[in-house]
């Protein structure tokens, strides 16, 4: 991960300065680094006296997140009166994944923090860095950078959002030491990381274990066993529902498996589309699959929304998957 040069942290103070009044904003069903960043965004604001209101189009679905949904709108605020207003987004780069929050936005002054290896910022101030495994982390050195050390409650958040987008570590290799060096600081101020690793883990709903059961049985591999490939049909989001949903256990038990380079998971949100969560090992790229479908993210997890049914999507993943593995 690249520290924040003097720069990039000075175009963003001088953002911060030339507006009175901001628009929080994160992509649509969020997860935790998003909620984080966001929260990590308005303490900076705070610090500055700054008005803000967070927003974000849900849902929110994942239970460790689910605490967080008080704080954010759904609805974009009216601005009128607002004096000098702007638009902060984080963990994305792409209006369009603001969801139904985002008509009437594109206008604003907008200033963009994000570590997606496939955003594209089209032109509006940003700090982008793809190495950067969390987007709290980025906020954290803004934090630190123009505030100071944070109190135990702003170092919660943020150790939050660093915990779930690493999978609680789990992701990081050797190139990634000034991560551990970033928590570290965040435990010093205060936060406990045995007590975050419950709030991510403990309290999984039923439902959920019982459609992971599902999912793996329904499981089937492919390119010689190295792809392993299951699906969410729409009778079985009637029958367990849509909150609570525990992909990243089903992810971390196929990528676990022997001979598993990359897990592809397919869900038929509707009759005409799907949405596809890429994961992937080492040099399995699963950005540049999930880009082919309109989709992106980073090197080891990226995610589509695709038109279609899964008979029809299915084979063309795995025939994309074949020229790489």
């Amino acid at each position: 991960m690249l520290s924040l040069t003097q720069e990039q942290i000075g175009s963003f103070k001088s953002f911060i300065d030339s507006h009175d009044y901001f628009l929080i904003a994160g992509h649509k069903e969020p997860d935790g680094d998003c909620i984080s960043s966001c929260l990590g965004m308005s303490y900076i604001l705070n610090h500055f006296n700054k008005k803000y209101s967070l927003i974000n189009s849900g849902p929110f679905k994942r239970s460790e997140i689910k605490c967080f949904s008080p704080l954010f709108s759904d609805q974009k605020p009216s601005l009128s009166g607002k004096q000098n207003p702007a638009l902060l987004i984080v963990d994305c780069s792409e209006h369009e994944r603001l969801g139904d929050i985002a008509a009437g936005l594109e206008n604003l002054d907008t200033f963009i923090v994000d570590h997606h290896k496939t955003s594209d910022a089209k032109g509006k101030e940003s700090i982008i860095d793809p190495s950067a495994p969390a987007a709290a982390l980025l906020v954290q050195q803004l934090f630190e950078a123009l505030v100071g050390k944070p109190n135990p409650e702003e170092a919660h958040a943020l150790f939050f959002g660093i915990a779930t987008d690493t999978g609680f570590f789990h992701y990081l290799s050797q190139k990634d030491s000034s991560v551990f060096e970033s928590a570290a600081r965040l435990t010093e101020a205060g936060v406990n990381p045995r007590s975050v690793y419950q709030e991510i883990s403990d309290g999984k709903p039923w439902n959920t274990r019982k459609l992971l059961a599902i999912l793996l049985d329904r499981a089937k591999r492919y390119c010689g066993g190295k792809l392993a490939l299951t699906f969410e049909e729409q009778a079985d989001t009637r029958r367990y529902g849509q909150d609570g949903r525990d992909s990243d256990a089903l992810y971390s038990l196929m990528l676990a498996t022997e001979g598993i380079e990359a897990v592809v998971f397919l869900r038929q949100e509707s009759d005409v589309k799907c949405t596809a969560g890429f994961r992937s090992l080492n040099d399995c790229d699963v950005s540049v699959i999930a880009s082919k479908f309109g989709g992106g993210g980073h090197k080891n997890a990226s995610g589509a929304s695709i038109e279609g049914r899964l008979e029809q999507i299915i084979p063309r993943i795995v025939q994309e998957f074949e020229k790489v593995l």
